[in-house]
């Protein structure tokens, strides 16, 4: 019998090799490349990304969150306080005797011990109020309030000295601060008990340093502290309010003892740096202004190849322009500014006129 009819259908027939046609080819292709496609994207994002542009744009947007968060702790914590102690001051005023205004030699350290002294003998005779026998003298029913220049003292209740700070600028009253002595004994040094002073300013550096061993100086150099910190905020602030449009990239502390800014709207970018090595100072004790790059000021009959200048017209590297630097040693920043960009143009082409 021949079995090759019937064994034909079961044999193993070659199998088909499937083929890519047209539109799998690209679907295959399409997710083959994927992979690069996309690590080529994100190559180009992170190129972007760090590209100078976004640095500065993220590292302005963090110093603006960090002076709006500080400005808001220091606002919301001082609020209450600032409110309760100038109540307080505002009533001890309004139950004064005698407001003396004190000059120059009047203002000493044996009148800071009366102070305290009288300070004291309000809590004794409090103390001993119910003594029928005790009768008040009438240095004691005195109340006076004393004004040192800036500075308002005056006695509070419970052995405290209070030193109310009034700051101003151009002759306009600006902020108050407060600070509180207590006073315990002669024979223990004073304290300082509250305050409304922006916590960036040294007040404990100078608590520790100054008020165990002069309590006077110490309360002067507080004045002077708010007062400097006061005259560089709002010179920074009147300088953005008078020429914000030409003042880019500003950045400073909160103290304002380091200010940094750039000029546009030139031939050219001008940066100045600012730095107060002291913090009772209102002008720089360090300057830097610069202008990169400088652009040639030059006529049309000059030749161009007795130009000591780049292809691009400009001079190598920055160029440090001494008269800003002066003007802002010597002038306030919005003084010096305005004398900066009056004679900006002319100082440009004397300094390219010095370089043909």
């Amino acid at each position: 019998m021949d079995y090759s009819d019937t064994e034909e259908p079961y044999r193993r027939r070659p199998r088909k090799m499937a083929y890519l046609g047209d539109s799998s080819r690209r679907q295959f292709e399409s997710l083959s490349g994927r992979p690069y496609a996309l690590m080529g994207d994100m190559s180009f994002l992170q190129e972007e990304d760090i590209s100078l542009d976004a640095t500065r744009a993220r590292w302005t947007n963090v110093l603006k969150r960090h002076s709006d968060l500080a400005e808001r702790l220091s606002r919301d914590a001082d609020k209450t306080i600032y409110e309760r102690l100038q109540k307080e001051f505002e009533a001890a005023r309004a139950l004064q005797t005698q407001e003396i205004n004190l000059d120059g030699e009047q203002w000493n350290d044996g009148l800071l011990a009366t102070i305290r002294e009288r300070v004291h003998m309000e809590v004794d005779r409090k103390a001993m109020a119910g003594d029928v026998n005790m009768l008040p003298g009438p240095q004691i029913q005195e109340k006076i309030t004393y004004k040192v220049g800036n500075k308002v003292i005056c006695c509070l209740e419970g052995a405290r000295i209070g030193i109310l700070y009034e700051t101003s600028y151009a002759g306009e009253p600006c902020d108050l601060y407060h600070c509180v002595l207590e006073s315990k004994s002669f024979l223990e040094k004073m304290t300082v008990l509250e305050h409304t002073i922006p916590y960036f300013l040294p007040l404990r550096e100078a608590e520790n340093d100054l008020l165990s061993s002069n309590a006077m100086k110490f309360i002067d150099y507080i004045g002077e502290l708010l007062q400097s910190y006061v005259d560089r905020r709002e010179q920074v602030r009147l300088a953005k309010e008078l020429y914000g449009n030409q003042i880019k990239e500003i950045y400073y502390t909160l103290p304002y003892n380091l200010i940094a800014f750039s000029l546009v709207d030139f031939d050219c970018k001008v940066i100045v740096k600012l730095k107060y090595a002291e913090l009772v100072s209102v002008l720089p004790t360090h300057v830097s202004v610069v202008a990169w790059p400088v652009h040639q000021y030059r006529k049309t009959s000059l030749n161009a190849s007795t130009m000591n200048k780049k292809e691009n017209g400009s001079l190598e590297g920055p160029t440090t322009l001494s008269y800003a630097e002066d003007a802002l040693q010597n002038m306030s920043l919005p003084e010096a500014y305005a004398e900066i960009v009056l004679n900006l143009p002319q100082a440009l082409r004397d300094i390219c006129e010095g370089s043909s």
